[in-house]
């Protein structure tokens, strides 16, 4: 199981949250400030790492900037900050998801069961030529998409918009993120268009669009791509 880093000041979080993961058979390092936290992504070598962005030294955003200097680690943003704008803020400098407190413990779990996936995929990573999961086959190499074995047409910006989802799956990424990867610039980006091809794509590849498998909305902040 992975070892996890939670940094965090409340000890009654970090006390149940600790219980619910190790009940799990997670490994727990804790810290209660940024600093701390720091020092022990530095000499403990988590896996994991589940930050409040509230800290009495810190802000949350700041340890993110400074791990993404050094490492990729799987970060999850665990904080009672609501605000678009603070979950944007997290997500561009470098988190990987954001769970808002009040939270239950099956979906924190679920989570960084994700993220678990996410360490696998990158330990044996090499670009997919063929995508396939559930009733969905992109094919990266010939340009072709099939939903139950039907092939669907695609856009050029269509298909780049799906290839980047597939790639980031599991992770949340923002409209500006977006943006800069597939139109290339990132705070100018208008999230009108992105959903408006966001919309086309889901009707092509979704069973039933207004209910998603694949492509969920994280309003305010962006979309995931999820493959569970």
């Amino acid at each position: 199981m992975s070892k996890i880093l939670i940094i965090e000041d409340d000890n009654r979080i970090t006390n149940f949250m600790t219980m619910a993961l190790k009940s799990k058979g997670y490994s727990i390092i804790s810290a209660r400030n940024g600093n701390d936290g720091i020092l022990y992504f530095c000499t403990e070598n988590p896996d994991i790492i589940l930050l409040d962005l509230g800290l009495p030294d810190m802000d949350g955003v700041d340890i993110i900037k400074q791990i993404r200097n050094v490492s990729d680690i799987p970060i999850i943003i665990v904080s009672a900050r609501e605000q678009d704008n603070d979950k944007i803020a997290a997500l561009d400098s470098g988190a990987n998801d954001y769970v808002t407190k009040p939270f239950s413990m099956g979906e924190l779990l679920a989570r960084i069961r994700v993220m678990e996936r996410l360490i696998e995929r990158e330990i044996g990573y090499a670009p997919e030529s063929v995508y396939k999961s559930d009733y969905l086959t992109v094919d990266r190499e010939k340009h072709r998409v099939y939903v139950d074995d039907n092939e669907v047409h695609l856009t050029p910006i269509e298909f780049k918009l799906l290839l980047l989802l597939i790639a980031n799956r599991g992770k949340v990424i923002t409209h500006s993120h977006i943006s800069k990867e597939v139109w290339g610039y990132g705070e100018t980006g208008d999230a009108k268009s992105i959903r408006v091809f966001m919309a086309s794509l889901r009707r092509k590849i979704e069973k039933d669009s207004s209910n998603p498998r694949f492509i969920l909305t994280e309003i305010g902040v962006g979309y995931r791509f999820s493959d569970i």
